[in-house]
Formats: structure tokens, sequence, C-alpha cells
């Protein structure tokens, strides 16, 4: 069942957020030993104003001993992961 997205709560958007923050940094840890990562920040917003419009930015900083992990390559493909996770929810999947 999808989700009404010109009827979203505040709960249900703060919730849409923890959702996408959950997949980036899964997606981050599925790339890269938590024990290589020196900063990994996720921000995530989300307003009704024009419809439900949704940003994600992930900064991420790996130790330098690990040379072989293109930082931003994984940064962009965990902000794109989470917003593929976020469509399947509102489609109604998990």
């Amino acid at each position: 069942m999808e989700k009404n997205l010109t009827e979203l709560t505040p709960q249900e958007l703060e919730e849409i957020c923890l959702l996408m923050e959950e997949a980036a940094r899964k997606y981050v840890l599925s790339q890269v030993p938590s024990k290589y990562i020196e900063s990994l920040n996720i921000t995530v917003e989300a307003n009704m104003e024009d419809g439900l419009n949704l940003a994600v930015d992930v900064e991420l900083s790996l130790s330098p001993t690990l040379h072989d992990v293109n930082v931003q390559k994984v940064a962009d493909e965990a902000a794109g992961y989470a917003f593929n996770e976020i469509e399947k929810y509102l489609r109604g999947g998990k």
C-alpha cells in the first residue's frame, strides 16, 4: 500500500529521515570496515512545501592507511542507496 505523500505527519517525516540515515549508514558500513572510518556524518532533510522533498548528504572521512577506497564514490552511493530504500518504503515495501 503506497503512502499518501501529501498527508504525511511530522512524525512520519521524522521516521523517513531516520530510515534514510540508517540506510546510508548501513551502506557505508557494508563497503568500509568501521575501524577505517574516521568520521561519518549523515544529514537528511525533508519538507512538504511543494510535495515531498528529501535531501541526504553523506560526509565520510577514512583512515589515511586505507588507499584503495574512493571516498566520494562511497558517499554518493550511500546517498543513492538511502533514496532507493525510502522509495521502497514509501511504495509500501520494506
